[in-house]
């Protein structure tokens, strides 16, 4: 057998702003990637909406198959296994006959009304039943924008047969077959955490149809093939196993070999996530935490979220640091690296500057104070741009402990180290500041693109190349590099959460009296 046609696993992988087709080996080494971006359609008289275009959005998935196959010199038969993920929440109906009709995508706030009116029933009850046995909150959640549909849109909602995520619409567009799995699934509100199935009587207690619920498959059980139809418009070969996929997050996580109870991974990207694994499904009684079914069957996850994390660097970046995009592009070297640098030269707590941007996660009830610097002063040797580079970092780590003290406060999971993913696990001083907050060491894996990667395993389970999941994440993740704490700066690190926690909870204050702008509120406040 050549080197060309041995054996390759793909993953189709479609973000909130991107689709993406990746091919792996089966070591795990990336080959090829391809890559395209998707507009969400805003309709002008709907506040807040973000339709998913299926026809265009499956044309650049095809798109990006075949760029991939292109990229990589391979030849159909050599991918023997497929499987998609997506971002989570992002909803598809279809109809009787199984076409899809219609489809939103996860960052869709139409339904704010919806959730106002389902928190009511049963006397403000209704979404504590919901979290309790399904983990998650009505904000992000399936039923309201059902519920939006049956009030706006009662010809689609007539029409609508079933229900599933985006990664399984893809699955279902390669292979003709329609299931979900529990990952995905369960960011509907609509799964059981417990027996991770389905469950209707929720739907009916809202006044909503029972019956628009899928097959429930877990991630990497095989549900079809290509089809003649799918080769044709993508170029995979027909009969190529297609496997059930995934959430971003979770298969993030699989693909990071975070696979064993009390594992925690920070994913460092626009949003960041805290991920813990948990030893069984458990909700928090303050409703405060996102619990998820990982793609480990009977696992759950304790995630919790820091609000535009990487957004915030970005708008730092680019506002105020013209001077050092142009040196980086003359240096050749990443903007964000220079302004490291930088920031290292300046003192543990950045002179006592602190950000206010993201709030620690409260699921429940949850939206932030106005974006602001607090505590800075007219020293121009203190108070410059590297500080304030350094104070954001730091407070992205100390956002990221107080969301893992929560999770610890009610599950008792206190991780023995974490595993540092994504965009900000580039830096190494953001690496070495998450260890000294947390007083954690901080383990950097060499995989770029985990969520890919997991979905890939996903696919070679179900192709019969890998043995499971959980065994296969931990063989093939390999580490970069590893950040000890200082114990020094994690002292001061501990007072200065302190801190900030109460200077927030003034500044949440300040916008409860309409003095300030809420940098985000949840849907349904």
């Amino acid at each position: 057998m050549t080197i060309s046609h041995a054996p390759h696993l793909m993953a189709l992988d479609a973000g909130t702003g991107s689709i993406r087709a990746v091919i792996f080996n089966l070591q795990g080494e990336q080959v090829a990637v391809a890559q395209a971006e998707w507009q969400h359609l805003a309709l002008p008289d709907v506040p807040g909406s973000m339709e998913f275009d299926l026809a265009k959005n499956w044309q650049l998935a095809c798109q990006c198959i075949r760029q991939a196959l292109h990229q990589a010199q391979l030849p159909a038969s050599a991918i023997r296994g497929v499987a998609c993920c997506s971002m989570r929440e992002g909803i598809v109906l279809y109809n009787k006959a199984g076409d899809a009709i219609w489809a939103c995508a996860n960052v869709d706030a139409r339904a704010s009304r919806e959730v106002s009116e389902l928190k009511e029933i049963h006397h403000g009850e209704f979404e504590r039943e919901i979290y309790q046995c399904s983990g998650q909150t009505l904000a992000l959640g399936a039923m309201p924008r059902l519920l939006w549909l049956a009030h706006h849109r009662p010809d689609i909602y007539r029409q609508a047969s079933t229900l599933t995520m985006i990664s399984d619409w893809l699955a279902k567009c390669l292979s003709g077959e329609l299931a979900v799995d529990p990952s995905n699934a369960g960011t509907t509100g609509l799964l059981d955490l417990y027996t991770r199935n389905w469950r209707p009587d929720l739907l009916e207690m809202a006044g909503l149809r029972g019956d628009l619920l899928s097959p429930v498959a877990e991630t990497g059980t095989p549900i079809g093939a290509i089809t003649a139809e799918a080769a044709e418009a993508c170029g995979l070969r027909q009969g190529t196993v297609v496997a059930v996929g995934g959430g971003d997050v979770q298969l993030g996580t699989l693909g990071l070999g975070v696979v064993n109870a009390g594992e925690t991974a920070v994913l460092g990207g626009t949003f960041w996530q805290q991920v813990v694994n948990l030893p069984q499904p458990q909700v928090d009684p303050a409703m405060n935490i996102r619990i998820n079914p990982h793609v480990i069957p009977g696992m759950a996850q304790a995630e919790a979220i820091s609000f535009f994390t990487g957004l915030t660097m970005r708008w730092f970046r680019d506002a105020f640091c013209s001077e050092e995009k142009l040196l980086a592009e003359r240096l050749g070297v990443d903007c964000y690296s220079l302004l490291e640098e930088m920031a290292a030269r300046v003192p543990a707590g950045a002179w006592g500057v602190m950000p206010v941007f993201s709030d620690a996660m409260h699921f429940n009830k949850w939206y932030h104070a106005a974006p602001s610097f607090i505590n800075l002063s007219i020293d121009p040797e203190r108070c410059n741009k590297q500080t304030l580079f350094r104070a954001l970092e730091e407070n992205a780590a100390i956002v990221s402990a107080c969301n893992l003290d929560q999770v610890a406060a009610f599950s008792g999971v206190r991780a023995p180290h974490l595993v540092f993913a994504g965009g900000g696990a580039k830096g190494k001083l953001w690496s070495q500041i998450l260890s000294d907050v947390t007083g954690l060491t901080v383990k950097v894996p060499q995989v770029k693109e985990a969520t890919a990667l997991g979905c890939a395993i996903a696919a070679g389970v179900g192709a019969g190349l890998y043995p499971n999941l959980a065994e296969t994440g931990r063989d093939l993740v390999r580490w970069e590099r590893e950040f000890t704490p200082n114990a020094t700066n994690h002292a001061l690190y501990q007072q200065q959460k302190t801190v900030w926690q109460k200077v927030y909870a003034d500044q949440l204050a300040l916008v409860d009296n309409g003095l300030t702008t809420s940098m985000w509120k949840a849907p349904g406040l």
